[in-house]
């Protein structure tokens, strides 16, 4: 059973930072995808960033670049989300989802859409202005 499980949360002054963590369980972590979602309060969920696990490539949708770093540690089956210069909209909770075997193709378009095969239960992280 494919499970994932996100950390990190919590609450934060704008300019301030923030780790995330999704630790993956249930599939082998070498050929797979993990992405970050959030959805604030009233509004759709978006995509954040991805990145394949099996070469680094990483993805990042414009609100977040040159603030947010997404990096993997497969030996732990872990990614984590740098988030820096944290602004108060970025306020929303966050969300873990992976794509067992997903290409580069897919793993943007996963981003820019429905997001992935699963999806973990979310945490929340709020900005303080």
């Amino acid at each position: 059973e494919v499970q994932l499980m996100e950390s990190g949360g919590g609450l934060v002054q704008a300019g301030g930072s923030l780790r995330l963590s999704c630790t993956a369980s249930g599939f082998t972590f070498d050929k797979d995808a993990i992405g970050w979602f959030r959805q604030a309060p009233g509004k759709e969920r978006e995509g954040v960033s991805a990145i394949s696990v099996s070469d680094g490539e990483t993805y990042y949708a414009d609100s977040v670049k040159g603030r947010f770093t997404i990096s993997s540690d497969n030996a732990k089956n872990t990614v984590y989300p740098q988030m820096n210069s944290l602004k108060p909209e970025d306020t929303a909770v966050y969300y873990c989802t992976a794509g067992l075997s997903y290409s580069d193709y897919e793993i943007s378009e996963a981003l820019n859409h429905a997001g992935m095969d699963y999806w973990g239960k979310g945490t929340r992280v709020t900005v303080s202005s």
